[in-house]
């Protein structure tokens, strides 16, 4: 009953904050809104969150009680949205909007994401709404007054998303596998393709090539040169070459990369020339 008298007299307040927002009066909030938007690959993850300050008090186990679910900020329940599906410390989560909340522990904290992302706070949280719960462990961070969600390491796959107050940082690894998705969308592209177009299997074939994944990469190579020998087909399979160590052959294919060169690719010759002359010494 405590519980449902408080989400109501939550509401009601936030009513009457955005009506005189309405009427023109705009205040200074003590937890501002934040959005971060990050893309990793080729899925973009979007979390909206408020900013609570530390304010001289007692967070961990006090403010924010151990053992027990929290919102992860302020306000509303802090979202976290995913563009495709993901890996969110290994185990799988379909992509869509939830809310964020966690369970802190001072040994290790539960990162909890909840179908129902409209909420306020974790007030009516239903634990039966869960999509996925991870267990992670809490690190000694560098004192944040105001709490902070930020995405500091980026691959091509993975984002390591942190959550950071007072003295305590969170991180959880998600996977996006983008990789693995563009190689698919890649092949199924070229597969659909004249094979007098160049453009697309180059562009599959360069980032096969700086992915590692020299199979796709050497294939899809061939089907370019195959519709267009030019300056951009041939110095890649050049650098293909000399990543085999065939540093002769590289320096071959270099040269006629150059020599294919427009006045216009002045400047790409130029970097073709810099590059290669490295691959001599």
């Amino acid at each position: 009953m405590r519980k449902a008298i408080l989400t109501i007299a939550l509401t009601l307040l936030a009513a009457e904050v955005a009506q005189a927002q309405q009427q023109g009066l705009r205040l200074p909030a003590p937890s501002p809104k934040a959005t971060l938007t990050q893309t990793v690959g080729i899925t973009d993850i979007t979390i909206n969150y408020s900013r609570p300050s530390v304010r001289g008090r007692s967070i961990w186990g006090a403010l924010v009680p151990y053992d027990q679910v929290w919102r992860t900020g302020a306000n509303a329940a802090t979202t976290i949205q995913f563009s495709d599906d993901v890996l969110v410390e290994g185990q799988k989560l379909a992509k869509g909007t939830y809310s964020l909340h966690t369970v802190p522990g001072r040994d290790r904290w539960t990162v909890v994401f909840n179908t129902v992302a409209d909420q306020w706070g974790s007030y009516s949280y239903d634990q039966t709404k869960d999509a996925l719960r991870v267990n992670v462990t809490p690190q000694r961070g560098e004192f944040r007054e105001t709490l902070t969600l930020d995405i500091p390491e980026v691959t091509n796959d993975t984002a390591r998303v942190v959550i950071r107050w007072e003295n305590v940082a969170v991180p959880f690894v998600v996977d996006t596998q983008s990789t693995t998705r563009a190689l698919v969308a890649a092949e199924k592209a070229i597969t659909n393709l004249a094979n007098d177009r160049w453009m697309v299997p180059y562009r599959a074939a360069d980032f096969a090539f700086n992915a590692g994944r020299m199979t796709e990469a050497q294939r899809w190579l061939d089907q370019a040169i195959a519709a267009q020998e030019n300056t951009a087909t041939l110095w890649l399979r050049a650098r293909i070459l000399q990543k085999e160590g065939k540093t002769s052959d590289a320096l071959r294919y270099a040269e006629q990369a150059i020599a294919k060169a427009t006045p216009q690719q002045a400047d790409f010759a130029a970097e073709i020339r810099r590059q290669s002359a490295a691959w001599r010494k």
